[in-house]
């Protein structure tokens, strides 16, 4: 008869899934990630515009220029984004079970 081993990994408890508000809280995170990410690929496209002219805001639209970008993100990100925040959830639900 042979001799049965027992793998270590059956003894392990089962990794629970997160709580509610823990996972709540990974998908705010994650969704402000992309938030930021979008407003930083969004600043570039503006950088060169000019805010003088006829219908210019001046100085005072280049000033507040990179909150405009942050509404714009955080539209995007409300309105279903581009999908950046549900791979960024998943790695870190992913990296939480790993610590359990």
């Amino acid at each position: 008869m042979s001799d049965l081993t027992v793998s270590p990994d059956l003894l392990r408890p089962a990794a629970a899934a997160p709580t509610a508000p823990n996972r709540d809280k990974i998908e705010e995170t994650a969704k402000a990630f992309e938030a930021t990410f979008i407003s930083q690929m969004l600043k570039p496209m503006f950088e060169g515009l000019s805010t003088d002219g006829l219908f210019g805001g001046g100085q005072g639209e280049a000033t507040w220029r990179s909150f405009m970008l942050d509404e714009m993100a955080k539209s995007t990100v409300k309105a279903g984004g581009i999908g950046l925040s549900n791979t960024v959830m998943a790695e870190m639900l992913k990296m939480q079970e790993g610590r359990q």
